[in-house]
């Protein structure tokens, strides 16, 4: 007796469709996975047995074979549970295989038969949309998610026992047609605002400049000054997540196990912060079956690494070819896959190893040396993917003290909605969002300067001994200053803001 019921697992940011083919024949009891199954996936006999039982179905004493098709692709977690149940009671002819035909399922079984969510299932649901399947069995916490693909029938399951009975047609589930608008609301909610910093005046407008045009940025002060604070307010003045973007990001999350039960649509901008310690795998992704890592899981948001000097070197230098390409590749003996990683990474960092070298109230207890050697801790090549650096001093206490003085972040994110919108107009013919991502060729296209300007400029790069890199940089953040003021051309005093962005360019900070 054999049965096929149709599923699908996760690998990389997709998924594949995979053939759940069940065999009971005569011989002596037991029961085989094969098709390159992992530690949990091979479980699965004991929790379907259980399950099957405890749904008041029998678990026949007869050889059990299972196929999981293709079999040259190795098979990770438990969302076969589900499918190699229902196989095995229509293989006993304990339920009808006709409604099987045209669906697919996925979930992972408790012992009494309750289906448990799963990883993924945004992918999956994606997959058999373009498989052409009619219909697909989920567990009823991820049906909002799998609603998203649009255009297909999704069958939320609460335990084994409904989904067979709705096989053998006693009991109907009412199906959720996929609507891509079920998402949450587009507005994003967050628990902190940019009115709650005080002081700060000069970072603030920094970050402003940064979230309008992209721009990864580093933030130097002593302990206490509102690095972190200041970096966990960037997401809140950054523009909405499209839905195109949010369905990416909640991919994301889907497949790393990561989106909350019964959620559908992220329309909040990621913030991650990883710690200090974290490994290079941890950062980019990885594992025997890749998983997304950090970079990743800061797509179309924000990475926050604090203490940047403290991490590892091989952690940092990952950071690399993603902030250059917008993705990463994780390359494995088997298969080599790509996630998406474009987002905007923000670091901060103490000028010295005590902290406090430069603070205008505590002495720095460092020699020369041990600063220099902080300070190489970061290579150049990283260096140069900061388009700011920005030096947090501690607060005076009169603005600590006082009322708000600020915008609000609803107040600052109009107007960087409004300049991202200039930069679009501008730059959507050639496949770019946003100026920090202009190649050389469209920054001198999209940056002219008046011989005033050209000569003030060029005064800069000379008496700093500037790279050609950082001159495109200047001309970027320029660009992006004229922006948010609303105008094409750009001026002096353009420039002149951007080059105070640029504190490691100066002569006194090449320590660095």
């Amino acid at each position: 007796m054999l049965a096929t019921v149709r599923s699908a697992a996760v690998l990389g940011m997709d998924a594949y469709p995979v053939e759940v083919e069940v065999d009971v024949s005569m011989g002596l009891p037991g029961f085989a996975i094969v098709g390159l199954p992992d530690a949990a996936v091979n479980e699965a006999k004991e929790r379907v047995r259980a399950a099957i039982k405890n749904s008041n179905y029998e678990v026949p004493a007869r050889r059990i074979t299972v196929n999981l098709a293709p079999a040259d692709i190795r098979k990770e977690g438990p969302s076969f549970d589900l499918p190699i149940a229902l196989g095995i009671l229509a293989a006993t002819k304990q339920i009808g295989s006709d409604r099987l035909n045209g669906l697919m399922a996925v979930g992972e079984l408790s012992l009494d038969g309750t289906v448990r969510p799963a990883a993924g299932v945004l992918a999956i649901a994606l997959t058999a949309k373009s498989e052409g399947v009619r219909g697909l069995l989920v567990p009823e916490a991820n049906v909002r998610e799998a609603t998203l693909a649009e255009g297909l029938a999704v069958y939320p399951v609460r335990s084994l026992l409904q989904a067979a009975q709705f096989l053998e047609g006693s009991a109907s589930i009412t199906p959720v047609v996929c609507d891509a608008d079920m998402g949450d609301n587009g507005e994003p909610m967050y628990d902190v605002d940019f009115s709650e910093v005080r002081g700060q005046e000069y970072a603030r407008r920094a970050m402003e400049v940064a979230a309008a045009g992209g721009h990864n940025i580093l933030l130097i002060g002593p302990p206490g000054s509102g690095k972190t604070m200041l970096a966990r307010r960037l997401p809140t003045i950054l523009p909405p997540l499209t839905l195109e973007e949010a369905i990416e990001v909640t991919k994301i999350y889907s497949v790393a196990g990561l989106l909350p039960p019964g959620s559908s649509l992220l329309f909040t901008r990621p913030f991650r912060s990883p710690h200090h310690t974290t490994s290079a795998v941890a950062m980019a992704g990885g594992g025997q079956v890749p998983r997304p890592g950090e970079i990743s899981l800061a797509h179309h948001g924000v990475l926050f690494l604090d203490e940047l000097a403290e991490f590892h070197r091989d952690v940092l230098e990952v950071l690399r070819q993603p902030l250059e390409d917008g993705v990463v590749t994780i390359a494995r003996v088997q298969t080599t896959l790509t996630f998406p990683a474009r987002f905007m990474l923000v670091a901060a960092m103490n000028p010295c190893p005590c902290g406090f070298y430069g603070d205008a109230v505590k002495e720095c207890i460092c020699t020369p040396m041990q600063i220099h050697r902080y300070r190489r801790r970061i290579s150049g090549p990283l260096l140069d993917r900061f388009d700011l650096h920005i030096e947090v001093p501690r607060p005076e206490a009169v603005a600590l003290a006082g009322s708000p003085t600020g915008d609000d972040s609803r107040t600052i994110r109009e107007r960087v909605i409004h300049a991202r919108a200039r930069q679009q107009a501008r730059l959507h013919e050639y496949g770019v969002l946003t100026n920090a991502s202009m190649p050389p060729r469209l920054v001198r296209r999209t940056c002219p300067l008046q011989e005033e300007t050209r000569r003030f400029l060029q005064g800069v790069i000379d008496r700093l001994h500037l790279s050609a890199r950082a001159f495109d940089r200047i001309l970027k953040l320029a660009r992006t200053i004229a922006d948010l003021e609303g105008v094409e051309e750009l001026q002096t005093h353009h420039i002149a803001e951007a080059i105070q962005y640029r504190g490691l360019d100066r002569p006194s900070a090449r320590g660095y």
